[in-house]
């Protein structure tokens, strides 16, 4: 097998581990084309191809990470993993614990750790390597990494996500749900939110976003009742689809570009959390990405019409 082979077939893991350590895609691709190029430019072939790149790519992903934690400190309003519509790479073995790990609630959570911590537990936890595996990959002992990985798991403590046991369960939750909002079904939007349900825009200040995280089913229920009937008459569409593994839809303009991506967390037979990316940054991955800010004008426009 050609170079060029084994790393195309280790790509979807190599793009997975890095999304998990970085919440980002674009960073998780270049991650992985960099590792690429360090791969084809080694002199001697690796004994483990796989071994090889998965320590590469994990220790380029560990130096973006310490950098991104500098950007995202200075970062304007609620900051939000970027949306994964499809994880490339599937193993039904792991397939919990990739559905867990890939979720926007699980990416939040791993922001609580360090760069070494979380590369540990995503590698151990999420993707089953070896200790010596890990060790190789950060570079530190084996005793050391299961000091990291004890302390990643304190450091996460109650706060790891549970998600519904049946995801025909959370499709059809997300169908009622959608169809409550594009309808501006106040009462039935607020039926199916969490007393404590939070509603979180990340625009980034580069698109229109909520000043604040949004907390309380009926104050989350009445500005969605308000706005999206507007955007829906204004021509924008929605596209169910699971985003991050979870029920979600992607939002369009009336060209088709992509304005926004929203997710939604569900627990115990009702959405707990609602999670709204419209940064054009974030977004770039899924397609032509739309003018946000002229969007929101003409949905003004049509509000003050109605009033």
């Amino acid at each position: 097998m050609s170079k060029v082979e084994e790393f195309e077939e280790l790509r979807p893991l190599l793009f997975s581990v890095a999304y998990r350590i970085l919440g980002s895609v674009g960073e998780a691709e270049d991650a992985v084309q960099e590792s690429w190029l360090r791969y084809d430019a080694a002199p001697v072939r690796p004994e483990s191809p796989r071994a090889y790149l998965c320590t590469t790519v994990t220790r380029i992903a560990i130096d973006v990470l310490r950098s991104a934690r500098v950007r995202r400190e200075a970062y304007v309003g609620d900051w939000l993993p970027e949306p994964l519509l499809d994880d490339p790479y599937q193993d039904p073995a792991r397939a919990t614990e990739l559905a867990d790990s890939l979720s926007m609630a699980a990416l939040l959570l791993l922001e609580r750790l360090s760069p070494l911590e979380r590369s540990v537990f995503v590698l151990r936890e999420v993707f089953a390597f070896g200790f010596d595996e890990v060790a190789a990959a950060v570079g530190r002992s084996e005793a050391a990494c299961r000091q990291l990985l004890v302390r990643a798991r304190r450091h996460l403590g109650e706060g790891r996500p549970r998600f519904e046991a049946d995801p025909g369960e959370q499709r059809a939750l997300a169908q009622r749900f959608f169809e409550a909002l594009s309808r501006g079904d106040l009462e039935g939007l607020q039926s199916l939110l969490a007393a404590d349900v939070q509603l979180v825009g990340d625009g980034g200040g580069k698109a229109p976003q909520l000043a604040r995280a949004v907390t309380g089913a009926e104050q989350v229920a009445r500005l969605l009742a308000t706005f999206y009937p507007l955007m829906v008459r204004t021509g924008i569409s929605c596209e169910p689809r699971e985003v991050n593994g979870q029920p979600g839809a992607l939002f369009r303009d009336r060209e088709g570009k992509v304005l926004h991506v929203l997710a939604l967390e569900v627990l115990d037979g009702r959405v707990r959390a609602v999670r709204s990316v419209i940064n054009p940054d974030k977004l770039g991955h899924l397609g032509p990405v739309a003018d946000a800010w002229a969007v929101d004008r003409e949905v003004r426009r049509a509000r003050r019409r109605e009033r």
